[in-house]
Formats: structure tokens, sequence, C-alpha cells
């Protein structure tokens, strides 16, 4: 099997792989994935210093066409890609199509960014002197995505970065390497300089290390666990490095009585269920009034009895397989947890078996929980949801905001007075009414609050605030 490898100043590199495995068949290797060394990260990182001079002052049209065409080509691809991110990561063939169009799309908007970089122009306080403020691209960029959203998560990272004219060492996840390998195939053809952007593949103790300890390192971007966001931080300021961080979530989606009950159950089953629940956006708790509470369980209930689990690329799949093994027993010692707190299991727990081996769960509802539990408080990041029962919307929005996370929340009611008030209440950055808390447009902010995100928020033109740093420059005429 060929081994796929990293790129770094402009060259493919590495003779040894680790095996790409499909979750929903584990007998299936997707392919072989070079493993990056301390030293090869070393030079990646000289490769990315020595390159930013000239891209940096690179002219507009030559970004622009670069992203272009590389945005043209992922939509070109998007069946082959998709197919590719849902044997690696478990999302079915519809999710992993639609990753990837979006991940064209991300392409496309800073492709035409490129074209729209501006400043301003303003009269000094003092006579006859002129003020220009400009943004200037911020260095070389480490980059470190997560497995849950393997090609969207690295073209938004990826995208402003070269848009802005910084150069870049990516890190994806061990776990789905094939998608972060495409896309940086795919911008290396599309006529990148040697050295603009580099891929170094493997574990985080190795090559994420290096980059953390690297001082030539300018910013790094970062998605992933709270505790490694920690470590990111920690080891940033220690260089006195920009940073950004985007974390966990315990998002609440709030059901008031007066609410549509069809809506409210999609929403939630959405939310909580799909993309097996392994979204950063994801509604892992569900909060209800009185008054619907049962009929919405009852509800809610039936509508996970028709999830369909199982293969991401069979056409009746609805939900795939966890991740991996490691992230299946994390899932099932949370249910054991919930059981032990004292949680009603309402539906679903259960290890699936199906044709193929894989890491299959079915989909999970706790009712008669509590905002104190763990299954309520601890991001589990899998299909497995706890539901609170409340008096009403100043109860569910007290118990919305009580939450060390603050990314993703949403509310289900027909009141034009509740949705405007918990748009302005809600502790979160993103708000969502009637909708399902996952799932954001490419062109507009991204991004939490408290434990949940750090920095600059991420996507749309707000990107420029991490990848870029302001110049004043005053002139005397």
């Amino acid at each position: 099997m060929t081994i796929h490898q990293n790129l770094i100043a402009g060259e493919w590199v590495g003779s040894t792989g680790s095996e790409n495995v499909n979750p929903s068949d584990t007998n299936e290797i997707v392919g072989l994935y070079a493993q990056a060394t301390a030293d090869d990260v070393s030079q990646a990182i000289a490769a990315a210093k020595a390159a930013f001079p000239a891209w940096s002052r690179s002219g507009i049209l030559e970004r622009h066409a670069i992203l272009k065409k590389t945005a043209d080509e992922i939509l070109a691809r998007k069946q082959e890609l998709g197919t590719l991110l849902s044997r690696e990561e478990g999302k079915t063939l519809p999710e992993g199509i639609g990753e990837v169009t979006r991940a064209a799309q991300i392409f496309d908007f800073f492709a035409g960014e490129t074209l729209r970089l501006a400043g301003e122009v303003l009269p000094s306080a003092r006579p006859g002197i002129g003020v220009e403020i400009t943004r200037e691209p911020l260095g070389v960029i480490g980059i470190i995505t997560p497995w849950n959203f393997p090609i969207a998560i690295p073209a938004w990272k990826i995208a402003p970065a070269l848009c802005y004219g910084n150069t870049v060492v990516f890190k994806p996840a061990e776990l789905v390497p094939g998608c972060s390998w495409a896309i940086v195939d795919i911008l290396h053809r599309a006529g990148l300089p040697k050295g603009v952007l580099n891929l170094v593949m493997g574990p985080g103790s190795v090559v994420g290390q290096t980059m953390l300890d690297s001082p030539d390192i300018a910013g790094i971007t970062f998605t992933g666990s709270t505790g490694t966001g920690k470590r990111v931080a920690a080891a940033s300021i220690e260089h006195n490095r920009k940073f950004q961080l985007e974390m966990g979530g315990k998002n609440p989606m709030i059901v008031l009585d007066d609410a549509d009950l069809g809506v409210a159950v999609e929403a939630a089953a959405n939310s909580g269920f799909f993309s097996t629940g392994q979204r950063c956006t994801a509604s892992s708790r569900l909060i209800v009034t009185e008054g619907i509470h049962d009929k919405f369980v009852d509800a809610l209930t039936e509508r996970m009895k028709s999830i369909q689990v199982g293969h991401a690329l069979r056409p009746e799949t609805h939900v795939g397989p966890v991740v991996d093994g490691r992230q299946l027993k994390q899932d099932t010692d949370y249910i054991e947890i919930g059981v032990k707190e004292g949680a009603k299991l309402a539906f679903g727990g259960e290890r699936l078996e199906r044709d193929t081996p894989g890491f299959f769960l079915q989909p999970t509802l706790f009712t008669e929980a509590t905002n104190q539990m763990r299954i309520s408080r601890e991001e589990i990041f899998g299909p497995v949801v706890s539901l609170i029962r409340v008096k009403d919307y100043d109860e569910a929005l007290a118990m919305a905001n009580d939450t060390p996370f603050g990314l993703s929340a949403g509310i289900a009611t027909t009141s034009l007075k509740y949705a405007t008030h918990f748009k302005r209440n809600s502790e979160a950055g993103m708000v969502m009414v009637n909708l399902p808390t996952a799932g954001v447009d490419f062109h507009v902010p991204f991004g939490g609050r408290k434990a949940s995100s750090f920095g600059p928020r991420e996507q749309g033109k707000y990107a420029a605030e991490f990848f870029t740093v302001v110049k004043t420059a005053y002139t005397q005429g």
C-alpha cells in the first residue's frame, strides 16, 4: 500500500506509515499515512519561516488564483472526497459530501477575500499629518485540527492563513489524516510556492509538542479538547505567541410549552444524535418545561426508534459509527455513570452489532437528569443526551447558562418574546431559534465563550482578527 507522505519545503517525504482504519469496518485500511519526527517538524517550521517574506508580499491575484483553483477542485471531487471522509471518520455519506462542499465554499470565500483586503486612511489629530491603518500577515501559523470535521476545520484555518499572507505548518488529527492530505495535495498542485504550506502528520506528543516548543511559530490555531487547549495556551504564553482556541461544549436546547412539537423534536434529534453526536456544537442537554415534557419525551423516543445506525456508506444509514474504540469506551463509560447517578435511561445505550466489525452505538437518552450530574456537565462527545425538567422559561434560561462552556445554545418556541430574550441573554457564542444547535454557515463568525473558546472568532471576515496584525503609519504631508 502506498504511503501518503508529509509535505515539507515543497517535497513529499516519509517512509514509515500508520494505518488509517475505517470505523464502519475495522477490517478495512483506508490508507497508510507517514508519521513525522520531531526533526521533520523542525524542518517544516524552518521552511515556513524561510518562505514567509516572499509569500507575505505576494500579489493578491496569485493568492486568489491558488485558493480559487483549490475550491474548484475540492467541489469537483466532492463525491470522492466525501466518500474518503465517511470511510475514515464515520459520518454518513451525505454528511461527508456536505462537509466537503463546505470546505470548497470556505476556500472560495477566502479567494474572494484576497481581493477585498482593505485598511483605513484617517486624518491625524495633528494638522498636516495623515494616518494609514493596515493589516499585515502574522508570520508562521501552526494549525492543529481535530478528527470530527476532517476537511471543514482544516479548510477554515488554512484558507484564511494563506489568504492573508501567512505560511503554515499543519498537523491534522491522527485518526483522520486522509482528507487533510488530500487538501494539502490540492493546494500544492494549485501552485503554492515551496515552504508556504507544510504537512506534518503524527502524534501530538511528537508533532504538536515540537510546534508548541518552537519560538519561530508566530501563532497557533487549535481546535480540540479543553485539556490540550490549556497546554497550547501555556506554551504560547511562554513564547509571547498569539493563540486561538476552540474547545469543548455542553450545549443546551430549551424546549418551551409553546414550542411546535415536531420542530422541537427534529431539532433535538439532529443536534444530539446525528454525526454520532461528535460535534462540539451538539445539544447534549435538553431543558424542557413541565407542560410539554411528557409529550416531548414520548415524541423524541419515537423519533429515536427510527434512527438507523450502521455503516457510513450504506444509503439506509442515518447515524454512522463512533470514530474509534477509545471514543466508544468513553461514551459507554458515561452511560454507566448516568445510570449510577440516578438518571433514567429512557432509550438506547446499547453497543450494536452489524455485518461489519465497527464501533456502533445506539443513540442514548437520559430523562429525569439534573444539571449537577456529570452527564449534564462534562462533554461526552457521543450520541448521549440528558434531559432536564424545569418549571418555566426563567428556570430554563438559568440552567442553560449554568455551565462552564458557552459555544452554542438553542431554544424551541413560538413566542417572539422568549426567542428575543433568549438571543440576548444566552451566554453562548452562537444561538439558534427553532433550529439545531449544530450547523453554521461558512461566511459568518464561529466561536464561543467561557471554556469553549479563546481568542478571535473563526470564519468569515472575522478571521482577519487572528491571522493579521494591525499597523498604524503616520506621514507628514
